[in-house]
Order: structure tokens, then C-alpha cells, then sequence
């Protein structure tokens, strides 16, 4: 598949231009720059000493093993966190006007394990581009073969219980990013249609420096310090991991995988007719947008609708904009993808995947049997 797919905008739309200028006003006139502001800046000095506050309990041996476990769970949930609320606006550039320092604030990446190199690769450049095409966007490639989002992809016949293991695998995702996804990303010599072979040699010296800072850190140094056994460690890195595996899950897959979410395919020359903005529209859902907790501890990720059109604006800025791309967007009749609450976002997920996977299958068989009749006809006439 062609690397060179592009939004044709055959409509000549002007959907996003207008958004834009709208949006651009909006900042002007509230005296507010793209970037953090105060409120922001509190926020990720609560996520970092929290999540550092943590670490030290755990490290500090002084507590009994079912307390541990306790914050070994909560160090996997805040360590999501930190991914949502620091690491997200950093990798992308809206954090701070000054590239230092979202360079530094991107560091913190490393320490929860990822590497920001590859997740600009996967994320910033890839699905930012080609949101929920099919052979293009990875994201939606959550795990080939157990797990179907690609309307067009044959059903497998476990499939037809994805909706059920799906939130398991969910859970595993932090451990495989940790482990293996990273390597296996960047040496891939494309991710989706984007080739990606010619890596800056520093990067392969910084991939495998900071994952072994991170063993370090989280393996190696919790069997040294901690007065456990090899296997109730194993217990606790696991259990945090699955605790924060959930967590980004279900906070990624909400996002793009809901009723009402396109997976549009290439026209026949491999390119697509609408213009990216539109297609941003047709692909992309919010969720509790109206809940102030879940806009502290998502870190805008419940607004994506705002950070695919504007991912350079810091999440602290998407309420105040959303109802203007909103309004906009049903001025040029696109839509607004949207559920009221976490809970009712989560329920429209579990019936995409229902739909997908044990709906599909009753219709491929029907198909398949369908096909088997009319041959045997075709063969006894």
C-alpha cells in the first residue's frame, strides 16, 4: 500500500480553515497563548509529585505486602495519568512554546517506560494523519487476529467473544509497551504505510539506554531494596501494569472505536476524497466533556475531537474551544461525535465490539451457507 495517501478535499471544503480562524480568535481575545497556563502547570506538578510520591512509599519498604500491592496498582494508574496529562502535550509540542521544554517534560515518557521517539512515529505522524484507515492507522491494529474494529477485515470465530476478552487484553497493553511493542515499532521498516526504516543512529543508543534505566528503576532495584520474594514482586510489577494497561485501554479505544466512528478505506488510486479535517470529524468521538473530573485526569484525551483538529493547542484550552468547533461543524454539516458520560461511551464501545465480532460472525456464516446452497443447486440443476 502507497506511503503517499493523501486528503484530496474533492468538496473544496472549508471546515477547518474556518475552525481555525474561529478558534485563533478565541485565544486572542481571552489573552491566552496555545500553551500551558498557570492551571496547567499545577496540574503536572500534582501528577509528577504524585506519582514520585509513590515510588518513594513503595521503595521506602515500611509497608506490609497488601499495602504495597495497594500502591503498586495506584503507581500503574498515575503512571497512565502522567502519560495523559504531561507526556501527551509534551510529545506533541503544546505544552510550551519552547521546544527545550517540552523536550524535557517528554523525557518523563522514558521513566513510565515508552519511548516518546517511537510514540511520535506511531502517534504524532501516523495516526494523527490517518485516523482509523484501514492498512494505515496501527492504532486500530489493537491485537490482530483476537480483536476486529476494520468493518472490512474477515471475522475470525474467536472474534465472536471479543466483546467480552477485549477489556482483558486491554489490561495487557502496558505490559506489551514496556516489553516488546516499542522494539517491535521501531524496527518495523513501516508502520502502516509509512515507512519508517531510516532511524537518527542516537535513537537506537537512546531506545535501549532508557529501557534499561526503566528496568532498572522498576525491576532491579525493587528486588535490591524491597523485603519480598521474586514472585510477590512479580505479582505487584504485573498488577500495576494491568492497572494501568486498563486504564489507557479504555481511555484510547473511546476515542475511535464507538457507534457513529468511520473506518473509511482509499478511493481505487489510494487516496481519499474528503479533506483531513472532515474525515478528523468522521473518525474521531468525545465523551464526558461536561465532567470536570474526568478533564483533570484525562488530559484531554475525553476531547478528541479538539486534539485531532488542534493537537499543537494544550488540552488545558479544549473545553473554552469545543463549543466553537462543535457549532462549526454542524454549520458545515459534519458531525459531532459525542457521549455525555464515561459510562455511556464505554456501553456504545462494548456494542461496536458485539457488532464486529459476534454480529458479524452469525452474518459471515449466514453468507457462507447462503453461497453452499446456491452451489449445490447450481451443481443438482
Amino acid at each position: 500500500m502507497s506511503s503517499k495517501l493523501k486528503f484530496l478535499n474533492t468538496e473544496k471544503s472549508t471546515f477547518y480553515a474556518t475552525t481555525r480562524l474561529r478558534v485563533d480568535a478565541y485565544l486572542k481575545e481571552k489573552g491566552s497563548s496555545r500553551n500551558a497556563n498557570g492551571a496547567m502547570w499545577r496540574k503536572i506538578a500534582f501528577y509528577l509529585t504524585v506519582t514520585a510520591g509513590l515510588y518513594g512509599l513503595i521503595l521506602s519498604n515500611q509497608f506490609s505486602v497488601w499495602p504495597m500491592f495497594g500502591l503498586a496498582l495506584l503507581l500503574g494508574v498515575f503512571s497512565a495519568l502522567i502519560g495523559f496529562n504531561v507526556c501527551h502535550d509534551a510529545i506533541h509540542g503544546s505544552l510550551s512554546a519552547s521546544g527545550r521544554v517540552n523536550k524535557i517534560y517528554s523525557f518523563v515518557f522514558n521513566l513510565i517506560g515508552a519511548s516518546p521517539y517511537v510514540w511520535n512515529l506511531t502517534h504524532n505522524v501516523v495516526h494523527h494523519t490517518y485516523t482509523n484507515i484501514p492498512g494505515h492507522d496501527e492504532d486500530i491494529e489493537v491485537a490482530p487476529g483476537l480483536i476486529r474494529v476494520n468493518p472490512e477485515e474477515k471475522v475470525t470465530k474467536a472474534q465472536r467473544f471479543q466483546h467480552i476478552y477485549a477489556f482483558g487484553l486491554y489490561s495487557l497493553s502496558s505490559l506489551s509497551w514496556v516489553l516488546r511493542k516499542d522494539y517491535i515499532k521501531f524496527f518495523q521498516k513501516q508502520i502502516g504505510a509509512q515507512a519508517t526504516a531510516n532511524h537518527p543512529r542516537k535513537e537506537y543508543y537512546k531506545l535501549f539506554l532508557y529501557k534499561a534505566i526503566y528496568y532498572v528503576l522498576f525491576m532491579v532495584l525493587p528486588l535490591v531494596v524491597l523485603d519480598i520474594t521474586w514472585w510477590q514482586f512479580v505479582i505487584g510489577f504485573v498488577g500495576m501494569h494491568l492497572a494501568e494497561g486498563l486504564v489507557m485501554g479504555l481511555v484510547f479505544q473511546l476515542a475511535h472505536v464507538v457507534e457513529g466512528t468511520d473506518f473509511p478505506a482509499p478511493n481505487e488510486d489510494g487516496n481519499m476524497e474528503e479533506a483531513w479535517a472532515n474525515h478528523q470529524m468522521r473518525t474521531t468521538a468525545n465523551f464526558a466533556t461536561r465532567s470536570k473530573v474526568a478533564g483533570f485526569l484525562l488530559g484531554g484525551l475525553n476531547q478528541q475531537i479538539e486534539h485531532h483538529l488542534f493537537p499543537k493547542v494544550c488540552h488545558i484550552h479544549y473545553p473554552g474551544i469545543s463549543a466553537i468547533v462543535k457549532a462549526t461543524a454542524h454549520e458545515f454539516g459534519l458531525p459531532y461525535i459525542e457521549s455525555p458520560t464515561f459510562s455511556q461511551a464505554l456501553g456504545s464501545h462494548y456494542r461496536m465490539l458485539k457488532k464486529l465480532g459476534w454480529q458479524a460472525y452469525q452474518e459471515q456464516e449466514l453468507s457462507l451457507a447462503a453461497e453452499k446452497s446456491e452451489k449445490k443447486l447450481l451443481v443438482a440443476s
